[in-house]
């Protein structure tokens, strides 16, 4: 694949710093064949799992009626996956990179695959609880080994760009999700609506699970690091169920406590047994160039207030569309619409950004995001009701665009700073880090609301409230990036990123 190697830390052309006017004009830098099959199969791997999450929300209703489900269950059905996926992911990224990424990939979407068929004709709500449990496990294993396989594969601009192309996935799957599910829902009915919803994902799967086998590079396991650090992947997973099992069962104040105690004796023994395993001779499953980032870091923890202030922002604004405007399904979907379609479109264009202004771009996204957060707060509190969908849509496309051109972009500086050999450990981290940080958001963000509207407050000032907490997260990320981008300029190299050439993947086949 071509490749114009790894972007300098501040972009390949700095604003400050413009190229040479007789500099010749940079070589178009494409996709050749080999590398579009594999973009093409990641990006659907990505698609069929993102659906399904987003397909889901608009049978809650239905399905809670035909299969007379408690809150709990509901609770579970919603929560589970994303308790299973964030599990998933570390353990599933370690082993792609030890074994190989190919038929690990393949595996987790048969799984997520065959499950998808046992939910739609699940008649107890326990079996569908297992059976979103399975398929959270399922799309863990895949995403994980995309991430690795596009660093794998990818290098320099390339990455960058195929890392923008899998958050368009993200965009698309999460615009088309709830008009297609509420299609369904209308044109079938909603006693066998929400069941067809489940097998939308079969063909898609079906379909990427052929092409995987066909076109993924062969697995090229790592001679050098062929241990798998077992105590490590267990106190990950134990570390990861800690801190997500209270978001979605939330427990009372004694529990709340406890599960604090417990992940902090956990984060504290997993860092001891990081270290005596690397003393021993072995290599950890938290790569210590990793822990000694701070670009990684900081990027990671960008990652997590955008990801986290981001969905917390579009569950509350559905809410508010919903009781505070009294708008139908479909309505809210429309007016969440236009974010969705300007992230994908910005995502797919921001490589171009990057070329002129490298890292601040991020910085820029994330400042323009937290504005138009706040700004959704400040019209809401005085709009007039009938202009609100219209101008909400509004800041939703702008606030789109801005994730966007950010998202992938900070995804692709933070995973520069990862070792080649744990290329799949290091965006699982990332994935898991933005899975905690939205169940964080999610249940702290629709609380607050609630609690407002219940005080007598209004949807209009609980929506401002909330907004405002939203705007003040993602400004904790405009700082969080600003300290990444003088991080790297201090002098940090980013680790080993040297990714296969146009040779490798030919080689691997």
């Amino acid at each position: 694949m071509t490749s114009n190697g790894p972007i300098p830390a501040d972009g390949p052309i700095s604003a400050a710093e413009p190229a040479p006017a007789d500099a010749p004009a940079p070589a178009p830098v494409r996709f050749d064949a080999a590398g579009r099959r594999v973009l093409l199969v990641c990006v659907a791997g990505g698609f069929t799992t993102l659906l399904d999450q987003s397909v889901l929300n608009t049978s809650i209703p239905a399905l809670r009626e035909s299969l007379h489900a408690q809150p709990a269950h509901l609770q579970w059905i919603v929560a589970g996956y994303s308790l299973a996926f964030g599990l998933a992911l570390i353990p599933g990224g370690r082993l792609g990179d030890v074994r190989g990424r190919k038929w690990f990939f393949v595996t987790g979407l048969a799984l997520f695959t065959a499950v998808s068929l046992l939910s739609a004709t699940a008649t107890e709500p326990w079996v569908l609880v297992a059976a979103r449990l399975l398929q959270g496990a399922g799309a863990g294993l895949v995403n994980s080994q995309m991430i690795g396989t596009l660093q794998d594969v990818f290098s320099g601009q390339l990455r960058a760009r195929a890392l923008g192309m899998y958050a368009v996935t993200g965009g698309l799957a999460f615009a088309l999700g709830p008009p297609i599910g509420g299609a369904v829902l209308a044109a079938v009915g909603p006693e066998h609506g929400w069941r067809l919803t489940f097998l939308l994902n079969v063909p898609f799967g079906l379909a990427t699970v052929a092409l995987a086998a066909r076109y993924l590079p062969r697995p090229r396991p790592s001679a050098r690091h062929a241990d798998l650090d077992l105590v490590g992947l267990l106190l990950v997973a134990a570390l990861t169920l800690t801190l997500m099992l209270p978001f979605v069962q939330p427990p009372g104040w004694t529990g709340w406590l406890a599960f604090t105690a417990g992940a902090c004796l956990l984060l504290g023994a997993l860092a001891w047994w990081q270290r005596r395993y690397a003393r021993s001779g072995g290599h950890p499953l938290i790569h210590p160039a990793l822990t000694r980032s701070a670009p990684y870091a900081l990027g990671t923890a960008v990652a997590m207030a955008q990801f986290g202030s981001s969905i917390a922002a579009g569950l509350v604004l559905t809410m508010f569309l919903q009781d505070g405007l009294g708008l139908s399904p479909m309505g809210a979907a429309l007016v969440s619409l236009p974010s969705a379609v300007s992230m994908g479109v910005a995502s797919a264009l921001a490589w171009r950004v990057v070329q002129r202004f490298g890292r601040r771009t991020v910085t820029a996204g994330m400042a323009a995001s937290a504005l138009v957060m706040l700004a959704g707060g400040l019209v809401v509190h005085w709009a007039p009701s009938a202009a609100l969908p219209w101008v909400l849509a509004l800041l939703q496309l702008l606030g789109g665009a801005a994730i966007g051109v950010m998202g992938a972009t900070n995804q692709a500086y933070v995973l520069r700073h990862a070792p080649a050999e744990a290329a799949g450990v290091s965006g699982a981290i990332l994935q898991m880090a933005q899975r905690i940080a939205a169940a964080v958001c999610v249940s702290a963000l629709s609380g607050l609301y609630l609690r407002a509207t219940a005080g007598g407050g209004g949807h209009r000032a609980a929506y401002s409230w909330a907004s405002a907490v939203c705007a003040v997260v993602a400004g904790l990320a405009v700082l969080a990036s600003v300290y990444a981008s003088r991080a790297a300029k201090d002098g940090e190299a980013p680790a080993a990123v040297a990714s296969p050439g146009p040779s490798a993947v030919g080689a691997e086949r």
